[in-house]
Parts: C-alpha cells; structure tokens; sequence
C-alpha cells in the first residue's frame, strides 16, 4: 500500500510537471484549431460589437485547402517499413515474413487511419499521436497479436517533458487521460482502492478525492494512464542454436524450457545487459487502479509532430496555418468591408420630367427595392443615374493582397492548389507544385519519422509476443496474402489465401522455418505513391514500351496484365505467364544444360574479347578471317548447346526430329568452318 501511495505521489507530480510544460503548446494548438477547422475568426467582442450594430462579419476560411493539400498529400504517399536483417541470426527470408506481418497488423488494426488522424492533427495543431497495443489474435484464442489504434483526441495525450530526440523515443513518461463522468465512473470502477475487486460506492467526498482537484470536478472524473519507463538490468543467454534470449522471458516459454531441460538446447553463455522497463498504472487522482507490465522497451506511444521550434531549451509545435492567421483575419476584414460598401452604396435613381411617376407611384417608389413586372410613365422613358462603385475597389485589392499573404506564408501558391497559371508544359506545371510540396515537406518527413519509430517498437514487440508456433497471415505488398508457419522446429509449407501451396519461379513449394525470436533486424521507412498508384504508372510505362518494343510483348505480357486493374487480370496474367517463351525455355531446362547454356555464353564473351584484340593488332584481311573463323566457332557451340538441350527436355519423335536437324547443321557447320580455315591460306 505504501508503494501505491509513493507511486501516486509521483504520477501526480509528473503530472502537474508536464501540464505546465505543454501548456503553451496546447492553447496555441486550440486556438489553431478552431481557428482553421471551426471558422472561429472573428475576436468575439467585435462579433457582438458588429451584431448590436447589424453589420455583417464574413468568414471567408481558406485554412482547409492549405491543411488538406498537406494531409491528402501524405495519404497519396504512405510511408513504408522495411525490415532488413542485420546479424548471423537473420535471413532475408524471415525479414521478407516480417515485413509481412507488419503489413498484416498495419491492415487489421486499420493502421492508415491512425496515420491520417495524427498527420491532420499535427498539420492542423502542431502535433497529433497514435499508439501500439495488445489484443488476442480472435475471441476464442489465446494468442496475442500487436495493433496500431489512433489517438483521436490529441490534447489527450502528455509527453515527456525531458525528451529531446526528435521522434520522442527516449520518453521516459507519458500520461493519456480522459474524462469520466461520476456516474460512468462509479458504475464502472465502484470503490476500486489499489485493488482489481470490491463493491463499495465511490465516496467523493473523501480525503483522497479532496486533495485531487485537477483530477476531479462537479460533473467528470479524469481516469489516465501513466506509462513510467526505467532502466534496468537483465540477464541475458545465449542458447546453442544462436538465438540470444531474456532468462526471465525464457522461463514464461514451456517449449523453450522443455528443450532446455531434456537436453536439447544447452545455454552456451550469460551476462548481465542494460535494458529498459515499461510499466503501466492506471489511475485517478485518489489511487492506483491497476498496473500493467509492457513487454517492450519503449513506451508505445508515438507522437508527430508539426512544424518544431526549439528556443532556450524548450521545444515549441506549429500548426501550418500558425503564422497566417493575421492574413486570414485581414482577408475577412476586407471582404466585408467590400461587401458592406457595395450593399450600403446609394442605388442609382431614376431621373425624368416632372409628373413623369405619377401614373405609377407606388411602384416607381419602390422600384430601388423590389422587382416589378412593369414600370408605366406618362409622357417620356425615365432614365437612371450611373454612380461611381468606386469605394468596393481599394478593399478588394486589399483582400487579394492578404490572399497572397496567406500563400506566401505557407509556401503553397495556386499551382499547388490546382489553379491555372503562366505554365504550360507538364514538366513546368509540375515544378510549380514541386515548390508548394517542399515548403511543407517538414510535415511529411515528421510522419516517415514517427513510422520509423514504430517499426523500431515493432521490431522490439514481435520476439516477445510471437513466441509460440504459429501460423499467422502474412500480407505482401501488392495486397496478396499468404499462411506461414513461424518458430516451428522444422520447416513448413507456406499456404495462400485460399489453402493451397505458395510455389517459387521454378514450381517448388515455398517453406522454410521462420524464427521471430532470434537474430537482430533493422528498418528503413520509405516514402513514395502506395501501391495502387505504382502499379497504375508501371502498367502506362510497360503499355509505352511495348508499343515502341513489340518484340517485348510475349515476355513480359503476363507482368502487364497483372498490373492492369481490371476483372479477370490476374487470369489474364497466369494464362500469358503459362505461355511464356522465356520462363518455357527457363523452366523446361536441366540444370547441367542450364550450366552449359553459361558456359557457352561466357565462351561467346571471350570469343568477343578476342575479336576486339584482333580489331586492334591485326591487319584487316587477317582480321576479316579471324573474325570468320570465331563468327563459326560461336555458331558450332551455340549448335552443340542446342542439341543437348533437346536431347534432354523430351525424347519424343518430335524432340528427336529437332535433334536429327540439328546435327545435319552441325555437319553443314563444320564444312564452312573448313573452307573458312582454308580461307587464310589461299589469301596468302
């Protein structure tokens, strides 16, 4: 109990440590927000000032297509993570898996939701989040899988006020609240007292809740979690099939313990290594609810950040539109003032001779005001007076000079925006816009950072959660989906998404054992159009090649087809890939033809060699028949390749026809090549 009492003394003081710290940043970060996404620009005073006088006070928010060229700019080109192995204890082949799984728990957690909300909050706010959690894989299993949940209210999370790396990974506290009501609260913790049971009533008049007064209103109770990180040591082992295992860790795995004991596995080395520990409390400001042990080493919580400032030590986050919310303000000033001097201006009036209205005065009065089927006269056509509009002139341009304050502050001018301009070549257009993307580009490399610090966190969590033979789903990144098998003892085939064996190129099953316990991996984040986008430009750029190859076609057809985005093209694509010259002649060959097929090529590279060394030392008669005679040479063993290589795919009639061919070839071969020998001679 008192150690619940000293750690709620902490978290509330660490607490109370990081509000005053934020502070700054989160009132910055409302008022851009409701500024930009609520229209919320006009100082309220004036606003009542202008209602008792029924003036009018326009919003004209441009604020959204600045924030949305940003965020739609990002959805267009996601980041990526790459997993590369980087130790003896990593393969490729088990990076590739990962790589898989990582797309897989990006897929089912609805990972690019979490992306998008945290980029428009950073672009809108200065800073947004998104966080890494635990759950079973299905409701009747006990097998956990990670997720990547969004954080949709961002002034929800309280960083570390200490961190100074510039994606947060070195956070050693972090705070997510929320707001209860009493009642929500009451019905769903009761009288909770550093214990997970009992069924008192929340008495919120006690002396724990009196002294909580951040923590605890009339109405809402804040419930929050503390994640707290310290360092500390662990004993490490090296056991003899390489992997390098946490003791404590070890001893929570049976089928790694079993191998231990029967003698299977023998622990080859030990030492002490420095680590880090995660721990979760869930609180209120009267006690510790529940605590919780991270697996990782980093708190699972990832910030992105804006546009950062970092002045005497403190760390300050903008929002895009922070510095051009004067211009907006001016925008809309000048606009109602033009409207206003527009509206109030004097209609022109009606000028004509006296007792000219009389016939209809009634609606000649109010002919300024409303609209008549017809005016009547007496005598003559009454005529309007033109007046100067003159005033409305000087406040337009007034607000189309804020307008360009607007794009000049942010570095996003019309061509970004997709208006027309002077331009017109693509490669000129598209300058333009390249401008308008590296004004803002801070903003979509803060995203790729915090997408690389969740790799580095998921790349901490997969060994230490997916510990068990398994089999999990892995996604790759044209979508397709595959079953693998994962820390099994020997290896397993790998199953599409419809049960049936994965092959390779050559037709074999696909299987292996993939450990997610053992070897070090590392990551790079890509940024680039996502998959759909690449596979709707390679489809033109290979439909343009074909179109200036045609040879090209029956090689490569089936890849076009399966990048073409219609029904039935990956049909399309197997039945072309079955047709295929290329992988036929690939396929159907033995693999002591195959060597001889390099053999002979690399017999053609140095016959080519020679050539280029005759070119240059002999004379051209002496060079014209070397040339000849190597010209001979390379058609005699491209013929005994030939003849080999039929003579070992098939031993049919027809097989043995091509082959009877070929040697009346060869024979008509070798008699050019002794009159080309004899050419030599005779021209000496």
């Amino acid at each position: 109990m008192a150690d619940m009492e000293d750690i709620l003394t902490e978290a509330k003081e660490a607490f109370r440590r990081v509000s005053d710290f934020e502070d700054e940043n989160r009132s910055e970060a409302l008022e851009d927000i409701r500024f930009s996404r609520l229209g919320e620009q006009w100082p309220e005073k004036i606003v009542k000032q202008r209602e008792i006088e029924f003036r009018p006070c326009l919003t004209i928010n441009k604020m959204p297509a600045f924030i949305r060229q940003v965020v739609n700019d990002s959805r267009q080109n996601k980041p990526s993570i790459k997993i590369h192995p980087v130790d003896s204890g990593a393969d490729v082949q088990t990076a590739d898996v990962m790589n898989g799984l990582i797309r897989n728990i990006e897929y089912t957690s609805n990972a690019d939701v979490a992306y998008d909300t945290a980029i428009e909050a950073s672009v809108s706010g200065g800073f947004g989040y998104w966080r890494i959690g635990l759950d079973y894989a299905y409701d009747d299993s006990f097998d956990l899988d990670l997720c990547i949940k969004r954080v949709a209210n961002q002034f929800s999370v309280y960083g570390d006020p200490d961190s100074t790396e510039a994606d947060s990974s070195d956070w050693n506290s972090a705070f997510i609240v929320d707001r209860l009501s009493r009642e929500e609260f009451a019905r769903k913790y009761k009288g909770k007292k550093n214990v997970d049971d009992g069924e008192m009533a929340v008495d919120f008049e006690s002396d724990a809740w009196s002294q909580s007064n951040d923590w605890l209103d009339d109405k809402t109770v804040v419930i929050g979690e503390w994640w707290k990180r310290e360092q500390v040591e662990k004993k490490i082992i090296l056991l003899s099939d390489g992997r390098v295992l946490d003791e404590e860790m070890t001893k929570q795995d049976p089928m790694t313990m079993v191998l231990i004991n029967e003698g299977v596995l023998q622990i080859k080395q030990s030492r002490t290594a420095n680590s880090h520990k995660v721990t979760q409390y869930i609180m209120t400001g009267a006690d510790v609810i529940k605590t919780n042990d991270w697996l990782g080493c980093y708190i699972p919580i990832v910030p992105v950040y804006g546009d950062e400032i970092i002045v005497e030590g403190k760390r300050y986050f903008r929002s895009l539109i922070h510095s051009a919310k004067d211009a907006q303000r001016m925008f809309n000033y000048w606009r109602t003032t033009s409207t206003e001097l527009v509206a109030l201006a004097p209609k022109s009036p009606w000028i004509g001779r006296k007792g000219t209205f009389d016939g209809d005065s009634a609606n000649w009065a109010t002919s300024n005001t409303k609209s008549h089927a017809y005016l009547e006269y007496d005598t003559e056509a009454p005529q309007r007076i033109p007046l100067d509009s003159g005033p409305a002139a000087g406040a337009l341009q007034e607000a189309l000079n804020s307008s360009d304050d607007m794009k000049a502050i942010m570095g996003i001018y019309d061509a970004s925006l997709g208006a027309r301009s002077n331009e017109t070549s693509g490669k000129a257009i598209m300058a333009r816009q390249r401008e308008g993307d590296v004004a803002t580009f801070h903003f979509i490399d803060n995203l790729s950072r915090a997408i690389r610090h969740t790799g580095r966190i998921l790349i901490d969590m997969i060994p230490k959660v997916y510990t068990q033979e398994r089999i999990i789903r892995v996604v790759g990144e044209d979508g397709s989906q595959r079953a693998v098998t994962i820390n099994a003892q020997e290896p397993k085939p790998q199953l599409d998404q419809n049960g049936q064996p994965v092959t390779n190129a050559q037709g074999e099953p696909m299987q292996g054992v993939y450990s997610l316990t053992s070897g070090k991996y590392d990551l790079t984040v890509t940024t680039g159009p996502s998959f759909t986008t690449k596979r709707e430009e390679a489809a033109y750029q290979m439909t343009e090649f074909v179109r200036a190859f045609p040879d090209a076609a029956p090689v490569i057809g089936d890849i076009l087809a399966k990048n073409l985005d219609w029904p039935g093209s990956e049909e399309i694509a197997e039945r072309l890939k079955a047709i295929n010259p290329a992988l036929k002649q690939q396929q159907g060959l033995p693999p002591e033809v195959q060597q001889m097929v390099q053999e002979g090529q690399q017999a053609i590279q140095e016959l080519t060699q020679k050539v280029q060394a005759l070119e240059a030392d002999k004379s051209v008669d002496q060079f014209n028949a070397q040339t000849q005679r190597i010209k001979v040479e390379g058609d005699l063993q491209n013929d005994h390749i030939k003849i080999m290589q039929d003579k070992e795919t098939t031993l049919t009639t027809h097989a043995l026809s091509v082959a009877q061919k070929a040697d009346q070839a060869h024979q008509s071969n070798i008699a050019k090549a002794k009159q080309a020998s004899q050419a030599p001679a005779r021209q000496g």
